[in-house]
């Protein structure tokens, strides 16, 4: 009876995770067909997606790979783009039950990504470790399986082709921002500000020399900066006794 319990507690998870899955594939996809493009031997972005679940980061770390960027550019770029998992596993961490014990928290909080914060915050009561493991599962095989068919098929896909596909992480990241970017204008400001930041250090000779790591960092704490200042959260005061 334990067992059936168990195993329904996974599936439903897994269900859960299949939509997850699906998207990670995806985006994988890209990430492989991006690597291959860039020289990476196939082996490495597989590499790349097994031990890391992250794509922001990886694209990220791939522009540092590929324009051969210090250990410090690329420890701080993933910090910083990373910084936001540790405190979505803070967060879902009050929300599991007494079967969730410390080794158990370690791996579900390797496959913590937003998408699978938000399923598992989003259900009414407590999570257990089974439904987390189903739920993670998915997303971590769409995640790796995604890139070791777009690193397996950019072997063989003309230069040209291969190029073209690489466009769909942009299109992936458009679709992320312009929904919330429509309802926040401090989403819009923080957008703007990157952007142009981004075109100085593209553009302007002074500012060309900068790895891209550090360009990363720089944009990324100046426009959430600039947005902060502008657009503060009112903190909402708490109930009086």
């Amino acid at each position: 009876m334990a067992t059936e319990k168990n195993l329904k507690l996974f599936k439903r998870g897994f269900k859960d995770g299949i939509p997850i899955g699906l998207g990670y594939f995806s985006v994988g996809f890209t990430f492989g067909l991006q690597a291959v493009a860039f020289g990476l031997p196939l082996w490495a972005p597989v590499l790349i997606s097994m031990t890391n679940v992250t794509s922001a980061g990886q694209f990220a770390g791939l522009s540092i790979i590929c324009a051969l960027g210090t250990l410090v550019e690329m420890a701080l770029a993933q910090l910083i783009i990373n910084m936001r998992y540790a405190l979505m596993s803070l967060s879902l961490s009050q929300k599991f039950d007494d079967t969730v014990r410390l080794r158990d928290r370690f791996l579900i909080a390797f496959v913590n990504t937003d998408e699978v914060f938000a399923v598992a915050a989003g259900r009414p009561g407590t999570v257990g470790r089974l439904y987390m493991f189903g739920l993670i599962t998915a997303p971590y095989f769409g995640w790796a399986l995604g890139t070791l068919l777009g690193a397996g098929v950019g072997d063989f896909l003309p230069q040209s082709l291969a190029s073209a596909l690489g466009i769909a992480i942009y299109g992936m990241f458009l679709a992320i921002i312009i929904p919330p970017a429509k309802q926040n204008h401090a989403i819009v400001v923080a957008i703007a500000v990157a952007v142009g930041l981004s075109c100085l250090f593209n553009w302007l000779p002074l500012l060309q020399n900068i790895g891209s790591g550090f360009v990363i960092i720089i944009c990324t704490v100046v426009a959430a900066a600039v947005a902060a200042l502008l657009f503060p959260v009112k903190e909402v005061a708490a109930d009086a006794d």
